[in-house]
């Protein structure tokens, strides 16, 4: 399970990196000439964003179908 923790923790560190990177594109300052390579860059990083959040996904549902993550959930009722 601490394998898992890990992993998650690594996923989500990834996205937000790359979250920061597409901000940082989108911020820069350039010149005209620059503007294309700027709005490259960004989709770029903002298309990791988005491939990473589904692989973690599709690993998490995968890790709770193989038995490795369980759901705790809210206990309903008494």
């Amino acid at each position: 399970m601490g394998g898992m923790t890990y992993a998650i923790a690594l996923f989500f560190l990834a996205i937000l990196v790359s979250l920061a990177a597409a901000g940082f594109f989108m911020l820069r300052k350039s010149d005209a000439e620059h503007d294309a390579a700027r709005s490259k860059n960004m989709a770029r990083a903002l298309t990791w964003r988005i491939v990473l959040s589904v692989v973690l996904f599709l690993c998490l549902l995968l890790a709770w179908k193989l038995g490795y993550i369980q759901p705790t959930g809210l206990p309903i009722g008494k």
